[in-house]
């Protein structure tokens, strides 16, 4: 029997960013399909710093870009993060265990064919225009995602 999980990344914050990406890889490794829908600050994830623009935007949706993280590298801890110190000691600290960085998780569940979705709506309101996101992301509307979520074996929100 295939099994399913969706995941609903609401957080844009670096460590629990990076536990979505470690179950969905993880999941991936155990040949499960799985389908993350980011929302909101969720978005920040899945931004790629090398196609940020201003062009055909608002005055409040150039603010709202040129203040928030501008990809995975970017994103603050949720805890401790004391003006980015706490996101450098964990760095450090990662590295001293050779764990990899939030990238590569990204990076990975590139590779293993995990589905991207995007609100919608989170998009229009944030002022994201779609080429700004990785190109694996793909923009849907919040019923395409609970379509998703009540077929999944498992649904998890972070």
């Amino acid at each position: 029997m295939d099994k399913r999980m969706n995941l609903l990344v609401f957080s844009g914050e670096y460590d629990k960013a990076m536990a979505a990406l470690i179950l969905a890889n993880s999941a991936r490794e155990l040949d499960v399909e799985v389908t993350m829908f980011f929302a909101f600050w969720g978005l920040f994830l899945v931004r790629d710093p090398d196609k940020l623009t201003d062009e055909d935007k608002t005055l409040y949706e150039k603010m709202l870009g040129r203040m928030t993280p501008k990809g995975p590298d970017e994103l603050p801890l949720s805890r401790m993060n004391y003006a980015g110190l706490g996101k450098k000691m964990l760095l450090e600290m990662m590295e001293d265990d050779d764990a990899p960085p939030l990238s590569a998780f990204l990076k990975g569940a590139r590779k293993k064919n995990i589905k991207f979705y995007a609100c919608k709506l989170s998009v229009e309101i944030m002022g994201f225009q779609p080429e700004e996101f990785i190109p694996e992301l793909e923009i849907v509307e919040a019923k395409t995602y609970l379509k998703d979520a009540l077929e999944a074996d498992m649904q998890l929100f972070i």
